[in-house]
């Protein structure tokens, strides 16, 4: 029972976690805008209210328990697919401060965990 309650609280953080970042995507757009990779189709703006929708998406997903397993395996999806955004993120901030720079780069190794994360979410749901 403590192991169920322990993996529902994990789930629910991470969709958390997710909603939180979702949210901020339209609340501070200027700030998702200059991480998107100019390489893609559409403007920066386009692609900032898309990945805060999807990330709306997953976290409602990853909160439902029915659809919890689905739901943890697109935040992995997801988290692989905004790591381009991250690498550009930590090139665009190396003249920057010290803690600018700190926050950039250190945004890049933090994606292994939540990958991890959401990967560990999406096999332990039912």
């Amino acid at each position: 029972m403590e192991h169920n309650r322990s993996r529902s609280r994990s789930a629910l953080a991470l969709a958390a976690l997710l909603g939180l970042a979702g949210a901020t995507h339209f609340t501070r757009p200027k700030h998702y805008d200059a991480i998107i990779p100019r390489s893609l189709p559409g403007t920066p703006r386009q692609w900032t209210y898309a990945s805060g929708a999807a990330e709306l998406a997953v976290a409602a997903a990853v909160a439902v328990p029915r659809t919890r397993r689905l739901g943890g395996f697109a935040a992995f999806a997801l988290f692989i697919a905004v790591f381009p955004a991250n690498v550009k993120m930590a090139l665009d901030f190396r003249a920057k401060s010290p803690r600018a720079r700190a926050i950039a780069y250190g945004r890049l190794p933090l994606q292994i965990p939540l990958v991890a994360w959401a990967w560990k979410v999406a096999k332990a749901a039912p």
